[in-house]
């Protein structure tokens, strides 16, 4: 297994998950471009594309830091075109980039709502729909959407519908496009976590130091990606994954590696179904979202 020489194009990965998918892919010695907002930086988030593209060589990977907001579209297809110039292919899109604020719809201000369906829904169907043509020429493409199953319970919507509607809108972009993209052979999945990770969101928006501890690291969604890739793209598609059941069904057995701080409980995440089950000795012990 080796990504070397593959190119990925990963949008918010300047920080958190998504550069923790470019990490790992880095090791094998793949091309990272990294299309995030960040160029500067920012008081209260750590990392920018640039920062992060120095990690990504360090790691042994070739970087591309593009400045990119998904919001625009000239933005997005200057970019695609751009890493495929510098790098003759594009094989993975990781459609991370998000906003989130999770809020009752009288309190939800438009503005923000607007953000949330332009960035999540409507920035996953962009950078998907551009990449296309690149990905057909390529050996075993794939298309993988940081979004959670389609599991359309009240419980996920209620205090927090317009998050819902942009975060599930990734994943009926999923759905829609693992049907057009069969026949060209694109891989088109989504991965979700099943404990909160520990990443700037979780800190500054959604629980704070408490739930930061008690959360996993951004390395176990790295690690279920990067074998997702892995898969053979004509036939594995059409998955909405749990991090932790998909990685114990490749023969992982040890997640507590995976913790933020080991011995701290683990904090669910929401969206999470009640099936598939968790894997043998893993409990999440505190949930909030419900």
């Amino acid at each position: 297994m080796s990504l070397q020489g593959k190119t990925l194009f990963i949008t918010g990965a300047s920080r958190g998950i998504g550069l923790a998918i470019a990490l790992r892919a880095a090791r094998d010695g793949a091309n990272i471009a990294i299309a995030a907002k960040t160029a500067t930086p920012h008081p209260k988030l750590e990392g920018t594309i640039h920062s992060a593209a120095e990690a990504v060589e360090q790691a042994g990977g070739h970087a591309l830091p593009l400045a990119v907001d998904v919001r625009d579209e000239e933005a997005v297809k200057a970019a695609i075109d751009k890493t495929v110039a510098t790098f003759g292919s594009l094989d993975i899109v990781v459609n991370n980039a998000s906003a989130v604020s999770r809020t009752p719809v009288a309190e939800t201000d438009m503005k923000r709502f607007d953000l949330m369906q332009q960035i999540n829904t409507r920035g996953t169907f962009m950078v998907s729909k551009y990449a296309i043509a690149h990905l057909k020429k390529a050996s075993n493409p794939h298309i993988l959407m940081n979004s959670p199953p389609l599991d359309m319970q009240t419980k996920w919507f209620a205090g927090s519908t317009a998050y819902s509607i942009a975060k599930f809108g990734m994943s009926l972009v999923a759905l829609g496009l693992a049907g057009e993209l069969r026949r060209d052979g694109i891989a088109v999945n989504a991965l979700w976590p099943r404990a909160t990770i520990a990443t700037a969101a979780i800190k500054n928006l959604l629980g704070g130091e408490q739930v930061m501890r008690m959360s996993r690291t951004p390395e176990i969604m790295a690690d279920a990606a990067y074998a997702i890739f892995h898969k053979p793209a004509k036939t594995f598609t059409g998955h909405f994954l749990i991090d932790d059941t998909f990685l114990a069904g490749e023969g992982v057995t040890d997640f507590e590696k995976y913790r933020a701080m080991p011995g701290q409980p683990l904090a669910g995440t929401f969206f999470v179904p009640d099936a598939p089950p968790a894997p043998p000795g893993v409990r999440i012990e505190f949930s909030r979202w419900e």
